[in-house]
């Protein structure tokens, strides 16, 4: 093995320089994995720009991947040199209350790849055994990168459970919000409908399974719902949701929203309504369910896989990623 590879590498202020970085070694307990695939999320956007919490810089971004174990760590027995692996991206600290309940999502010292530690970005990235996950072989390289926002989404069913025969509203088309169409239709939701601004992401979610697409929810053919998801982070689509909600209604809030950002509350509508507003953050620990989901629902997930970049490319691929009128957007190492 070379003593270097290509990598790409963010200061935190804008800027983005593919070079040539040292070859991460596996430490005592960790894996060095040659990456397939890494998709590019809002999450990347954001910390290109040093506008996330946890970033640490200069950092090698990438924390949607997959890939084979190419060595292995002393004290190392879950996988071997060659494996198929997949990566929940959350390394969290283990002795927090959070992590002690099992929600290693709300760690007080998390530390996720990509962010805070060097991620996938790059020809090699190096990850503690713990957060690693044998993959089927089954999985293709183009969805094994869903897996892990597929887990956010799993997340937002454990959050808010039992899907099934419920009127689902989706606000915002996105990665999350389609994945979730294909989700509310595994789980044999009663109808799940979207709005979107975006044609060609409404378009996206008829094709999935979505029973109707329209640019604002006055134009839904039903008036109340089970569920809203609010994948968008936007103040006026989680104002419609909760507006959306009808009698024990329950809003899911994935979408990331400003910090300072603040929405109207009518506590009669909650009260007389008993309306639960409930949060979902990350994938928790839902990486090895959403693998194993994967092997049947890959085909359609694959589907939002609009545009794929090589490493040397990576700016290029930030650049598209931050359309509109993509998706999901893939760098191959």
């Amino acid at each position: 093995m070379s003593r270097v590879m290509r990598a790409a590498v963010a200061d935190g202020r804008g800027g983005v320089q593919i070079t040539d970085v040292p070859v991460p070694q596996a430490a005592e307990g960790w894996v060095v994995i040659a990456p397939v695939g890494t998709g590019v999320c809002g999450t990347d956007l954001h910390l290109i720009s040093g506008d996330y919490p946890h970033g640490r810089f200069p950092v090698v971004p990438g924390h949607e991947f997959a890939g084979y174990v190419s060595q292995v760590g002393p004290g190392v027995s879950s996988v071997r040199e060659g494996d198929y692996v997949g990566v929940n991206p959350n390394v969290s600290c283990g002795a927090c209350r959070w992590c002690a309940r099992g929600a290693t999502n709300l760690c007080v010292d998390i530390r996720p790849v990509g962010v805070a530690i060097d991620g996938s970005v790059a020809e090699f990235v190096a990850v503690p055994q713990r957060i690693v996950f044998p993959l089927s072989s089954a999985i293709s390289h183009r969805a094994a990168p869903l897996i892990e926002p597929f887990a956010c989404v799993l997340h937002a069913l454990e959050r808010v459970p039992d899907w099934r025969d419920q009127e689902i509203a989706v606000f915002g088309a996105g990665s999350i919000g389609l994945m979730a169409v294909v989700l509310a239709r595994a789980e044999k939701a009663a109808g799940v409908r979207i709005v979107e601004l975006n044609p060609v992401r409404r378009a996206a979610a008829v094709e999935l399974g979505a029973l109707e697409a329209v640019s604002s929810v006055d134009e839904l053919s039903v008036a109340e719902f089970d569920i809203a998801i609010d994948a968008t982070g936007h103040p006026a689509a989680i104002d419609a949701a909760v507006s959306a909600l009808g009698k024990r209604g329950r809003l899911v809030q994935m979408g990331v929203a400003s910090p300072s950002a603040s929405v109207p509350l009518r506590p009669y509508e909650v009260f007389a309504k008993e309306i639960s507003i409930i949060g979902s953050n990350s994938l928790a620990e839902k990486y090895g369910e959403s693998a194993e989901r994967m092997v049947d629902l890959q085909g359609d997930l694959s589907r939002l896989v609009t545009a794929t970049f090589p490493l040397e490319e990576y700016e290029s691929a930030l650049a598209v990623a931050a359309s509109a009128d993509q998706i999901k957007v893939q760098v191959s190492s």
